[in-house]
């Protein structure tokens, strides 16, 4: 009777926690194992969160990337414009100014491009290298440099009289048709392929990462299913056992009872 009792506690426990192993003397050794698989799948499963983290961060920095991509593909159209000599001081002045404003947004851009309030892209010469990109607009020194992960690049983009080195003498040349204009859309030329050369970075960076999130995972997969097998009980076998021996205990209780009753017998024999 005890020994039914027992074991249908330990069924019904099993089946309420859903764990085979509850108490450590049930099974010390494989208690101990799967204590490390444990460990091993949550460590693993913070890894997989930070890498999508560090996707989600690289993603923000591609967008903003492109869209300085968009801009300056708009402003060495702009600078083409004014290399012809059919294009006069006023309208080489109209696009100097509209490629000023386009120096403006990036600007912005690179102030908005942020991930938890760190700058992924900076946009003025007061940011330093620590930034994971970098496009550095320096209106002291005339130099343009474009960085990632601490690497820079750096070029020289003739005068600092604005934020990409223009300046009105630049695009409203009047001899050479235009050959000023066409050093600057030169200049704008070798912004984009560093910007280009930025994205294509990234997106060597989040493949790189995409290939680690699902090895990761492979590996978190075969953890868990390891850890499941020592921890989780199997429920199904659990119930069947759980019935059996609640058979079992109505049984003996039955026995017990004609036990009880038969020396009951016994004492009519002395009446």
């Amino acid at each position: 009777m005890n020994y039914v009792n027992n074991e249908l506690a330990l069924h019904q426990t099993r089946l309420a926690t859903g764990k085979r192993i509850n108490y450590a003397y049930e099974d010390p050794a494989e208690l101990n194992i799967a204590t490390t698989f444990d460990v091993r799948r949550q460590g693993l499963q913070i890894a997989l969160n930070s890498i999508g983290d560090s996707k989600n961060m690289l993603a923000t920095a591609e967008g903003g990337l492109c869209k300085i991509q968009d801009i300056l593909v708009k402003m060495k159209s702009k600078a083409m414009e004014a290399i012809g000599d059919t294009v006069g001081a006023d309208e080489r002045t109209a696009v100097l100014g509209q490629l000023q404003d386009y120096a403006q947004e990036i600007d912005a851009i690179a102030a908005q491009t942020q991930w938890n309030g760190r700058t992924l892209i900076s946009g003025s010469a007061s940011q330093t290298t620590s930034n994971l990109l970098s496009f550095l607009v320096d209106s002291t020194g005339g130099s343009v440099s474009f960085s990632f992960g601490g690497g820079n690049r750096s070029f020289t983009v003739g005068t600092a009289s604005t934020q990409l080195g223009f300046s009105t003498t630049d695009l409203n040349a009047a001899s050479a048709g235009g050959a000023q204009a066409s050093g600057v859309a030169d200049i704008i030329n070798t912004a984009l392929n560093h910007v280009k050369s930025g994205v294509r970075e990234v997106g060597s960076f989040m493949a790189r990462l995409t290939f680690k999130e699902d090895s990761l995972t492979v590996q978190y997969i075969n953890t868990e299913a390891a850890y499941n097998r020592i921890m989780n009980a199997n429920m199904a076998e659990e119930q069947m056992e759980a019935s059996k021996f609640a058979i079992l205990q109505q049984t003996a209780i039955a026995m017990l009872a004609q036990a009880n009753v038969a020396p009951q017998f016994l004492l009519t024999l002395f009446r």
